[in-house]
C-alpha cells in the first residue's frame, strides 16, 4: 500500500482493497504549505514590484496578518502572498487590474457582521478592495484577527 492510500475494514474486521486517501476521509480540510517560512523575501519582492500599484493597497493587510503571532509563516503560492499559522494557511492577498483582494482560506466559517466577505465556495471567502474606494478598516482588521484565531484553534484541537 502506498503512502497515498488507506485500507477499508469490513464489519468482520478483515482488511479489503486499498482506496485513495482522498476517498478515505483521512485528509485534513486545511490547506497546508510545509515550505512556509517566518519571512519570505519573495513576498517583499512581490510588494515592491514598481508596476503594480494595487499591491500596495493590500500590503497593510498582509502586514497585519504577519503581526498576528510568532507562529505566522508566509510564502508565495500561485503568484500571491499567503499567511499561515505554522504551515496551515489562514489568509492571502492579491492584486488585480481594478481591485485588491484580501482572502481567507476558511472564510465561510467567520462571523462577518459588516458583510464584507464575498464568495460562495465551500470554505474560502475574500474581501474586494476597489481602487479609490473606502474600506471598513475596523471590520477587515477584525476578520484578519478572527481568521488567525480560528486557525490556531483548529490546529490546537487537532493535536
Amino acid at each position: 500500500m502506498s503512502g497515498g492510500e488507506a485500507k477499508n475494514a469490513t464489519l468482520s474486521g478483515a482488511w479489503t482493497r486499498a482506496v485513495p486517501r482522498w476517498q478515505s476521509g483521512l485528509v485534513s480540510d486545511l490547506m497546508t504549505f510545509p515550505s512556509a517560512v517566518r519571512r519570505d523575501l519573495r513576498v517583499d519582492a512581490w510588494f515592491s514590484s514598481p508596476d503594480h500599484e494595487l499591491r500596495r493597497i493590500v500590503q497593510p493587510w498582509f502586514e497585519q496578518m504577519r503581526g498576528c503571532g510568532a507562529d505566522v509563516r508566509e510564502l508565495i503560492n500561485d503568484g500571491h502572498p499567503i499567511a499561515c499559522v505554522g504551515d496551515a494557511a489562514f489568509g492571502y492577498v492579491d492584486a488585480f487590474s481594478r481591485h485588491g483582494g484580501v482572502g481567507f482560506f476558511r472564510g465561510a466559517f467567520l462571523d462577518d457582521p459588516a458583510g464584507l466577505l464575498e464568495g460562495a465556495g465551500k470554505r474560502m471567502r475574500h474581501v474586494k478592495l476597489p481602487w479609490g474606494q473606502p474600506v471598513n478598516a475596523a471590520a477587515l482588521s477584525d476578520l484578519i484577527a478572527a481568521a488567525y484565531r480560528d486557525m490556531r484553534l483548529r490546529l490546537e484541537s487537532s493535536e
